[in-house]
């Protein structure tokens, strides 16, 4: 996917079918050494529910996001996010 940062960290994507859909920079988090970017879709969408959010790889080489088709790593990277971030609510962060 093509993306292009706009203000107010709205990033837009470009799908399979040249729809431009987007996306609000929800949060980045890094694991395994790779950079992941969270995103929440920023309208209505029909193929993304409105809470759902995606990770998407962030190649800083080439400073665009790249599709994981990988469930398990989907899942590992959002399982990791979820345990930092209530570690840091637990420290008072």
């Amino acid at each position: 996917m093509e993306n292009e940062e706009l203000e107010d960290g709205i990033i837009e994507l470009v799908d399979d079918d040249n729809n431009i859909v987007k996306f609000k920079l929800f949060d980045v988090t890094e694991y395994k050494k790779e950079k992941y970017a969270l995103l929440l879709p920023a309208e209505e969408n029909d193929e993304v529910e409105e809470d759902e959010v995606l990770i998407f790889r962030f190649n800083e080489k080439e400073q665009r996001l790249e599709t994981i088709d990988d469930e398990k790593l989907l899942q590992e990277i959002f399982d990791f996010y979820r345990s930092e971030e209530e570690e840091d609510a637990e420290n008072g962060g």
